[in-house]
């Protein structure tokens, strides 16, 4: 096991259920400095775990582990967290509680402060869902987080967003004909029209168009929807993944008591210095919709990375992609409020 486990409890969840004996997963690199003020968050994206995030980390990049102390926290629903493969009952499999992006968030803060007893935090980074985390802390704690940087990830799930996920799901409600009674049902063989579903969102048009899944090791587009999207997805748990897509759908960083649901409100209220990072060709988490959240948040710059790999631009597996999200944090680390 190459991670570490906080206990977290009895948690009453955003829903007003409570977890039992709820606990995250997380991984640290590097050292925490004296004053404590060298601190990155990390946080995983849907379907993700922490290893997938190790890419971003490692000598004389960014994520320096030989400079800061770096958390990365596993997603509640990825299988390493509290998730429906992992709780015994009555909350396992479908009737896993209902978990936001604020739950998230709110459980990170106790690991971060219980834990380590940190105050500050240099930055929040993270891809997709990721990147939502990012805005969400730094909406809840804006006096704690000197920095975000979320790229390819919106501060909430737009409309269009919400019917991509829902689409994602669909495959999955099917086979229990749309009843919920029936979904404890579900095996990893029914993941894989999952996968098929989300194969048209995740890379460009201009992806397929010119080929790109060659680089990938696959020679044709048959081949590389069932050797690279059907095993992603059916490497998962079904019951994890519906858990994780309901945290997708429902994500509002102004959705919890501190803002009612003001999301200007909640982008405003964000202090810290912000590279938001959208990539042009994203088909679901737009450029257009982080442009709109940048505007108003008061210390933004709006990066937007220039790549037809559309959203898994961010996901590590293209080089030039890789050095245009590794530069910017760099820069963005040499900044501050006050110059």
């Amino acid at each position: 096991m190459d991670y570490e486990i906080f206990d977290l409890g009895d948690v009453t969840l955003q829903s007003g259920v409570t977890l039992p004996s709820a606990f995250l997963a997380y991984k640290t690199f590097g050292r925490l400095n004296d004053k404590k003020d060298n601190v990155i968050l990390y946080p995983t994206a849907f379907g993700d775990q922490h290893v997938q995030n190790e890419w971003l980390i490692g000598n004389g990049m960014a994520l320096d582990p030989e400079k800061y102390f770096i958390i990365v926290p596993n997603l509640l629903g990825n299988g390493l967290s509290s998730s429906p493969s992992n709780t015994p009952p009555p909350f396992d499999r479908a009737n896993f509680p209902k978990v936001t992006i604020y739950d998230n968030v709110q459980l990170q803060y106790r690991l971060v402060t219980e834990k380590f007893g940190i105050q500050k935090i240099a930055l929040v980074v993270g891809w997709s869902m990721g990147g939502i985390q990012a805005f969400q802390w730094g909406a809840s704690y804006p006096d704690m987080v000197e920095r975000i940087a979320p790229f390819a990830g919106v501060a909430k799930t737009w409309p269009h967003t919400f019917v991509v996920m829902d689409g994602v799901s669909a495959p999955l409600m099917a086979v229990a004909h749309f009843d919920s009674s029936k979904l404890n049902h579900l095996t990893s063989a029914d993941m894989r029209a999952v996968g098929r579903a989300y194969a048209g969102w995740g890379f460009s048009q201009a992806f397929y168009r010119e080929g790109l899944y060659r680089e990938l090791g696959f020679d044709t587009v048959t081949d590389f929807v069932s050797g690279f999207w059907e095993n992603i997805f059916m490497t998962m748990d079904p019951h994890n993944v519906l858990a994780m897509l309901w945290t997708g759908q429902f994500a509002d960083i102004s959705a919890n008591p501190m803002y009612n649901g003001d999301f200007e409100k909640a982008l405003t209220c964000i202090k810290a210095l912000a590279y938001i990072m959208p990539v042009t060709t994203d088909l679901f988490c737009t450029a257009d919709d982080n442009g709109y959240e940048a505007k108003l948040i008061p210390n933004a710059v709006l990066n937007p990375i220039e790549s037809i790999w559309g959203h898994l631009a961010g996901r590590g597996i293209n080089s030039a992609d890789n050095k245009f999200i590794n530069d910017n944090l760099k820069r963005l680390l040499t900044l501050s409020i006050n110059g």
